[in-house]
């Protein structure tokens, strides 16, 4: 099969307001592709009403029904194709029939430092230029000075694979001096040298809210620093049934979950990082807040699944994924308050996209300062993570020692991580 690369990822835009876009990918199989499309598509602001995906294992064909989550987001449907298409394997002869695994060298990263005074909101909108020019945000370490001044450090790589031309680097700094304004003292953009290394960990974290953050199912206790409102409380519930006897060669996974910002990229990359290849599956649409997925699913030796003991782990690790992809805790860090967010990271080294911009503009919309950020990894004995830590300025309109205003604070922030 010849396949043009224009025809390799196709986009039809819908004839009406608020009407679904539709994607179709149609190239060569690879492990993990339907979760680095699903990923990409999450990474540029767009939510999986529907979808389909089927596989021979030779070539893939997938179409997904996608609106954007925000009515007031602009959506770069030339820049989704570009980034699609270079996720696809090449559409050669020599690559269906004799795959390899990716072996793309990492993008470089670079140092974004300013320096400028401070304002409600300001991390937030820095943070919403560098999503627009599709700047991935691997680090970050933001400083407060007592004088009110905040020194940034954005550790960065470019999706597009121009930043080391001077015309991308100044279209990044005209944006950013835009954005910053005369409040801006100081802007530069470079390579990232060792002290990118030194910025890699998290810092510490006590004993205690890593127990809270990391582990595999939260309890009664949430109703503390990982506070569910009362209606929220009925999400903590989800299905997934295995069927053996639809089909002599696939296992089929029946999902039934509340639907959520990613919920189809935390199935497909849960998947993919357990080794299990999807043949053929289908994503309805959201029915009262819920979501029915149908997969017919494979191990990677292209067998069944099973074994009772797999089939409960799998099943098990789906819920966790799908009900708790996103940690919120909020601590007492000596005096201050400090918000913490963490998610699981792939296997693949990937973090989640977005999770840093929903943060701050959860903290923006709810009048918070941020005094001091960081972006680090974490890592447990099963897994690593990424984790986001906001020292919260006291002089806002939340009462941070009190546990009510400190619960809608986790409240608020994980409604707008969820999109709920």
């Amino acid at each position: 099969m010849i396949v043009l690369n224009d025809d390799v990822v196709l986009i039809q835009k819908g004839t009406k307001l608020g009407e679904p876009c539709v994607i179709t990918v149609n190239c060569p199989d690879k492990t993990g592709l339907g979760c680095d499309i699903c990923r990409t598509i999450l990474n540029f602001g767009l939510y999986i009403t529907k979808g389909d995906i089927s596989t021979d294992g030779i070539w893939c064909y997938i179409v997904l029904w996608v609106i954007p989550h925000s009515s007031s987001h602009i959506i770069r449907w030339s820049n989704l194709k570009d980034r699609l298409i270079s996720i696809c394997p090449p559409c050669s002869v020599s690559y269906c029939f004799n795959q390899q695994s990716d072996c793309t060298a990492p993008s470089p990263v670079y140092l974004l430092k300013f320096f400028c005074l401070d304002r409600k909101g300001l991390l937030h909108d820095v943070t919403q230029v560098l999503s627009e020019l599709e700047l991935t945000i691997q680090r970050v370490k933001v400083t407060t000075t007592p004088d009110g001044r905040v020194l940034d450090l954005f550790f960065i790589t470019d999706n597009m694979e121009l930043l080391h031309t001077k015309k991308r680097q100044d279209d990044t700094l005209e944006q950013l001096y835009a954005v910053l304004g005369e409040s801006c003292i100081s802007c530069e953009l470079q390579l990232a040298g060792p002290e990118y290394e030194n910025h890699q960990c998290v810092s510490s974290l006590s004993p205690g809210i890593a127990e809270e953050l990391f582990r595999c199912e939260l309890s009664d206790k949430e109703s503390h620093s990982q506070a569910l409102s009362p209606d929220m409380t009925i999400l903590k519930k989800a299905s997934v049934i295995v069927d053996n006897s639809l089909s002599p060669a696939h296992t089929l996974l029946q999902i039934y979950c509340v639907d959520h910002k990613g919920l189809v990229y935390d199935i497909l990359r849960t998947l993919k990082d357990c080794n299990i290849k999807i043949s053929y599956g289908r994503f309805s649409q959201n029915t009262k807040g819920y979501r029915d997925l149908d997969l017919f699913i494979q191990q990677k030796d292209g067998k069944k699944i099973v074994d009772p003991e797999k089939q409960s782990a799998l099943c098990s690790r789906l819920k966790v994924e799908m009900l708790h992809p996103l940690r919120v805790v909020i601590s007492n860090r000596g005096p201050d308050t400090e918000l913490l967010v963490a998610n699981p990271v792939e296997l693949s080294g990937k973090g989640r996209p977005r999770v840093f911009f929903d943060a701050t503009l959860a903290l923006k919309m709810l009048g918070i300062c941020i005094f001091s950020a960081e972006i680090g990894r974490h890592s447990t004995s099963d897994r690593e993570w990424e984790v986001y830590k906001f020292l919260l300025e006291e002089n806002c309109e939340f009462q941070l020692l009190n546990m009510v205003g400190r619960n809608q604070i986790v409240d608020r922030v994980r409604r707008i991580l969820m999109g709920w």
